[in-house]
């Protein structure tokens, strides 16, 4: 099932982020605008505002339901097979373009500076190094800014995660597939219908969200790769009786 946004226009179109057009802004928030929800109404602009929010909110937990009916076995089974790696030794290298390089950089932290109690562990983000990053641009092309990275830096037992709203990013299918001639774990997680992440053969691992709206989806992938954080390290935990476990 595909949850369509209601609320949010899809990558590409005259409402996506650096469009530049008002027209864009405006079907993201009809009510602030002429013609809106009595836009000059205080009292009904915040109603609007109120019943905008609830709708996105009550969104946002019908995709987690729907990944979570359709992929919870597979998360589960995900963790533990980078449970494995990381007890091996393993490092994590996560990467993404735009807002997907942020969600990389998140789960770099996420795994290794948790916080707390929690166990580091071993992981990169590779859209953070500005001179490697440019440096691969300018000399190369941007679609082998992660490929060269993982090739460099990678290897057998590691864990490549990727994310992608579309799942077309051309870096992300390369790094792909580097990553699988060199025996990574791969972990690609996209939005729509996987896009052409979907069509790779060789990816262990795909969690896609059923929905046309960005937000929607990064919202979604965000609890997505927070789940494999813990499932991970409930995996690595003491006395699991997994063989991930220490203890």
């Amino acid at each position: 099932m595909m949850v369509t946004a209601r609320h949010d226009a899809p990558a590409g179109s005259a409402g996506s982020a650096g469009s530049g057009e008002t027209g864009g802004i405006e079907s993201l928030y009809p009510f602030l605008y002429p013609g809106g929800a009595a836009a000059d109404d205080v009292d009904a602009v915040l109603a609007e505002v109120r019943r905008s929010t609830v709708a996105k909110a009550l969104e946002i937990i019908e995709l987690r339901a729907a990944v979570r009916a359709r992929d919870a076995g597979r998360l589960a089974s995900c963790a533990q097979d980078m449970a494995v790696r990381f007890a091996a030794g393993g490092r994590l290298f996560a990467f993404g373009n735009g807002g997907s390089a942020t969600d990389a950089a998140q789960i770099a932290t996420l795994f290794l500076s948790p916080g707390g109690d929690d166990r580091p562990l071993p992981a990169f983000g590779l859209a953070g190094d500005s001179a490697v990053v440019t440096a691969l641009c300018n000399d190369i092309g941007p679609e082998v800014v992660f490929a060269r990275q993982i090739a460099a830096f990678g290897r057998g037992g590691d864990i490549a995660v990727g994310l992608s709203t579309s799942g077309n990013s051309e870096n992300l299918l390369r790094a792909f597939g580097e990553a699988s001639r060199r025996g990574l774990l791969t972990i690609g997680i996209a939005g729509y219908q996987g896009g052409k992440m979907a069509e790779l053969g060789y990816l262990d691992y795909l969690f896609v969200v059923p929905s046309a709206s960005v937000h929607r989806i990064q919202e979604a992938q965000t609890t997505i790769y927070h789940v494999l954080w813990e499932l991970t390290l409930a995996a690595l935990a003491p006395g699991t009786g997994d063989g991930a476990g220490g203890g």
